[in-house]
């Protein structure tokens, strides 16, 4: 995470993941006015779009410095460069995708990620049938080949889509070779090193949620 300016928040802060999300939004928001050719958005503007209280925008757009003027807005072009350097997505960030089934098939034909900034460099699965085989330009190679991999492509990003009970060991072989951030769409909990980041999506945990929410709507008053 980047640390904010002590002469903009009164002391160095780490952003929370909400705040990190809440940008994320935010980009994805201003992005899609810049192409469709506005020039201009105000923080309520913005908050009105995505559900946030407009303070709470303030607050948080505040933090990438003095982009915005009171009574004018955020120039478009000036606060998309501001947030895409908050995230850390101002620069190239090549991944490798480790487990190559449905799902990594299906990340694979997903091209937002090129619009941000993310490429998947190198495909790796533990089967033999599929070390060799083509898949999206990308050749799949075996775990083995991975120090070489990370080496090679300098990738610092990994995204996990293989079963839970291998998830652990691929994780494992991730961060012997160097790579820093780790995406985990594998059924477990993974532990790493403190220099490794984490972000794990578990979809069954995300639908038993839902069904919660909606189970809670339909209770007695």
């Amino acid at each position: 995470m980047h640390k904010a300016d002590s002469s903009s928040n009164g002391g160095e802060h780490r952003l929370s993941r909400a705040s990190v999300h809440r940008f994320s939004l935010y980009l994805r928001h201003v992005e899609r006015l810049l192409n469709e050719g506005a020039s201009k958005v105000s923080s309520s503007q913005v908050g009105e779009a995505l559900g946030i209280n407009d303070a709470q925008v303030r607050k948080d757009l505040a933090y990438l410095g003095n982009i915005g003027q009171p009574g004018i807005g955020y120039h478009l072009p000036d606060l998309v460069a501001a947030l895409r350097r908050c995230l850390g997505i101002d620069r190239p960030w090549p991944a490798v995708l480790v487990g190559v089934g449905n799902l990594a098939r299906a990340l694979l034909r997903y091209r937002g990620f090129q619009r941000q900034g993310f490429t998947f460099v190198a495909l790796i699965d533990a089967d033999p049938k599929k070390i060799g085989q083509q898949v999206d330009g990308l050749t799949v190679q075996s775990p083995e080949k991975l120090p070489e991999v990370i080496a090679k492509t300098n990738a610092e990003l990994a995204v996990i889509a293989v079963p839970g009970d291998a998830a652990q060991g691929v994780a494992d072989l991730l961060v012997s070779a160097g790579v820093r951030g780790i995406l985990n769409f594998a059924p477990t909990v993974l532990r790493l090193p403190p220099h490794v980041s984490l972000v794990s999506v578990d979809l069954a945990v995300q639908l038993e949620q839902l069904a919660f929410l909606v189970h809670l709507g339909q209770g007695e008053p």
